[in-house]
């Protein structure tokens, strides 16, 4: 007879409201250990739930005294939380000198402060340089704080002691190559993010740093050939952030001139896997305002409905005190939907995230406010006053997160900004340098043609 998959459910009672207590004593005398450590428990999974229903606690006015049901509740009810909270404390407290750093990280991660979470997981690593969940998580703490590179050095500590036929060894390999693209240092990038590809061909850091690599420089046929070659390894449902490297597939068209195939990956698999997420819909917003900006000999792209949609989706995800770089492109979806209201309402809570004490206010103040406000210009055709914004804040944009790929759409904007209000000093300069770094590609070589033709 099948055997069926059961959940099961305790109730700890008058003495324990939480029911975990004898869980945790069990665990203690080794009852579960011994089971996971012989194979018979495969997987343990503790869901508490707390069934208090009562009202919060308050000083009552009533100048009777309280029936038998309240004074027989708070009999039983005060020893049963009283224990629960016990309980809480008796699970943190036990924790070892591991998961007491992960803990630590991530009590400063839910207040904003990623910079104190990874001054956190530094020394951890020092001393734990196996942990590999530690390392995903200060890398992408990293990111959101603009200092992808120093994955490189945190992994070079850590590979020389790492076997190569060690579980996660090419995960860490590709870490320490993603790092190395976001320094410069292109060609190592590239080498080991494809020796990391053949250890683990599922994972989807090596996949990604490739993918930069020939966007860097200037390659996107030889993007586009990577991808389809290995569409079949980074695309499968398992991969849950298959969508940015879709994105980037995207952007290899955009480079060549082909903006009705990214479009159409837009339309396919960019929405197929995106997640209502903040860093999810990022791709679809960067991607889409590239497409809509583009002008003169273009003719640009028809977004149509697309806009609103995307909008959609945005709501909820972007509260202007959290995260700059969702913030910027929820934006981008809203004024391009027509909804200048949300814009305003976020830049509001921005400002007042400015002139808090948060991790963030210096970046909010300095580059996140200006941003947002140079594309609401822009998107009212103010592109004199879109360039007045973004044009000292490009200069500080490295502090939004992200990679330089994804922000080369505040630049990209910038250009934009500059080419259409005939201010060609500017736009001349910015598509020299963007040309500088991608001479092949054919937006850049328009922003040099449009801003060439500029009379002065």
């Amino acid at each position: 007879m099948a055997r069926g998959k059961w959940v099961h459910l305790l109730d700890g009672g008058l003495s324990d409201n939480l029911g975990l207590r004898s869980l945790l004593d069990a665990y203690d005398r080794d009852f579960i250990r011994q089971r996971i450590n012989a194979g018979h428990v495969k997987r343990l999974v503790v869901i508490a739930v707390n069934a208090r229903t009562d009202a919060p606690e308050h000083v009552s006015a009533e100048e009777r005294a309280p029936g038998l049901g309240s004074v027989f509740m708070k009999t039983t009810t005060v020893s049963m939380e009283s224990v629960s909270f016990d309980t809480l404390d008796y699970a943190v407290n036990r924790q070892n000198e591991r998961e007491q750093a992960h803990l630590a990280a991530l009590s400063q991660v839910v207040q904003g402060a990623r910079a104190a979470a990874v001054a956190v997981l530094e020394p951890h690593l020092m001393q734990y340089p196996f942990d590999i969940v530690a390392h995903q998580a200060a890398a992408l703490s990293d990111g959101f704080l603009g200092r992808f590179h120093r994955i490189r050095d945190r992994s070079a500590r850590a590979l020389p002691l790492w076997p190569k036929d060690m579980p996660g060894y090419g995960s860490l390999l590709a870490f320490h190559a993603f790092g190395a693209e976001e320094a410069g240092d292109y060609a190592r990038a590239e080498d080991e993010s494809r020796e990391a590809a053949e250890l683990e061909p599922l994972s989807f850091w090596p996949h990604h740093t490739v993918a930069h690599v020939m966007e860097m420089t200037g390659r996107p046929e030889d993007g586009l050939g990577w991808m389809s070659a290995r569409e079949a390894l980074w695309s499968m449902p398992e991969h849950m952030n298959q969508v940015h490297i879709w994105w980037h597939k995207a952007l290899f068209h955009v480079e060549l001139g082909q903006y009705d195939a990214a479009l159409a990956l837009y339309d396919g698999p960019i929405r197929t896997t995106q997640r209502p997420l903040c860093l999810s819909l990022t791709n679809a917003s960067a991607l889409l305002w590239r497409l809509d900006t583009l002008s003169g000999e273009t003719g640009g792209c028809d977004i149509g409905d697309r806009w609103r949609e995307l909008a959609d989706l945005w709501e909820g995800h972007a509260d202007g005190r959290c995260l700059v770089f969702g913030d910027i492109h929820a934006a981008m979806s809203e004024l391009r939907a027509g909804r200048e209201a949300p814009v305003e309402r976020r830049l509001a809570a921005m400002r007042e995230t400015a002139a808090s004490d948060a991790e963030a206010a210096g970046l909010y103040r300095n580059v996140g406010i200006p941003v947002v406000e140079g594309f609401t210009a822009f998107h009212r055709g103010e592109y004199g006053a879109a360039v007045e914004r973004l044009l000292p804040a490009m200069y500080d944009l490295w502090q939004i997160g992200g990679s330089y790929a994804q922000r080369d759409v505040v630049t990209w904007t910038l250009t934009e900004a500059a080419l259409r209000v005939g201010k060609r000093d500017i736009a001349l300069a910015l598509a020299h340098e963007r040309l500088g770094q991608r001479p092949r590609s054919m937006p850049n070589r328009r922003f040099l043609r449009e801003a060439q033709a500029i009379a002065h």
